[in-house]
């Protein structure tokens, strides 16, 4: 299994979102690529996945920060 670090988390994350949310469906509102239902729900998963991802970083950054604090 992959392991990454919780920065490299987010920014995978917010990467993914990117593409996924606003890029394909940019391409497919262009028409340089045809919409179709298999590319709307990849663009959609990929979206959702990067937004968890992130919170995953984000909650192990958050952890790890306060951890040394004790």
């Amino acid at each position: 299994m992959l392991h990454l670090s919780p920065r490299a988390m987010i920014v995978v994350g917010v990467l993914m979102m990117i593409v996924g949310g606003v890029i394909v469906n940019l391409l497919m509102v262009m028409h340089i690529i045809e919409a179709s239902f298999l590319l709307l729900f990849a663009g959609y998963a990929v979206s959702v996945s990067g937004l968890y991802l992130g919170i995953i970083g984000v909650t192990q950054q958050y952890v790890k920060t306060n951890k040394k604090d004790k």
